[in-house]
């Protein structure tokens, strides 16, 4: 029996990657191994229209090339080390093994659409995007579209404009009044809980607040956590 009758999901920020590179399928089969619910992957798009993972507009921190992702081409970026997966990749793999919780960074929201329904990943996602998510639910009102919270009169304005069943919540939002908004509207609250704020003191006081999934840098540990206190299914 799950505490409380609650199930608190582990989003794996970038994949597992203090032991892999951020981002990339050995990032994810690690996330997967230690019974992570998410991947997060951050998507952009290349100058010839290719979708590819990159948290940073730049290729500069995590590979040895240099350059705007936006301003190279595929067969640039796909010549890196290390490998840099493109979105297709990620969703093959991740299909029927582990939900992505999608960061689009830059990238159309047909893009993010198509590739999602080409690859039957309708149910297994979440879409966070500043800018997107009216558009994407037009496209597709199955996907399950993340606004970040931010405060009570914008979370109150995206209940009435897009009704999310999902938001984004870091520590400048994560309080008690905007939880109270989200809460009522029937929504999950996903917690980023990265940084100093990464560990068993945070994770609990994110739960004892109402979350509903952590996004962490520690997915391992957190699962430990969670199994130990009884908020897994397994």
């Amino acid at each position: 029996m799950l505490a409380q009758g609650r199930f608190v999901a582990v989003i794996a920020h970038r994949g597992e990657h203090l032991r892999n590179p951020e981002n990339t399928l050995a990032a994810f089969r690690e996330a997967v191994r230690v019974g992570s619910d998410f991947i997060e992957v951050d998507v952009r798009t290349t100058v010839d229209g290719k979708l590819v993972l990159m948290h940073d507009a730049t290729v500069d921190r995590t590979t040895n090339g240099k350059g705007e992702v936006a301003k190279m081409t595929f067969a640039a970026i796909r010549a890196l080390q290390p490998p840099v997966p493109t979105f297709a990749e990620a969703l093959a793999f991740a299909r029927g093994k582990i939900g992505v919780y999608v960061d689009a960074k830059d990238v159309s929201a047909a893009d993010v659409v198509s590739h999602l329904v080409d690859h039957g990943m309708t149910n297994e996602v979440v879409i966070y995007s500043g800018r997107l998510l009216q558009e994407v639910q037009r496209l597709e009102p199955r996907l399950k579209v993340m606004p970040a919270a931010r405060s009570v009169a914008v979370s109150e304005q995206l209940v009435k404009d897009l009704q999310p069943k999902v938001f984004a919540f870091d520590a400048a939002d994560f309080r008690p009044e905007v939880v109270a908004v989200v809460k009522k509207a029937g929504a999950l609250l996903y917690v980023d809980r990265l940084g100093p704020a990464d560990n068993p003191a945070a994770w609990q006081e994110a739960i004892d607040m109402g979350a509903d999934g952590i996004q962490t840098d520690h997915p391992e540990e957190l699962v430990k956590y969670l199994r130990e206190h009884r908020y897994r299914r397994r």
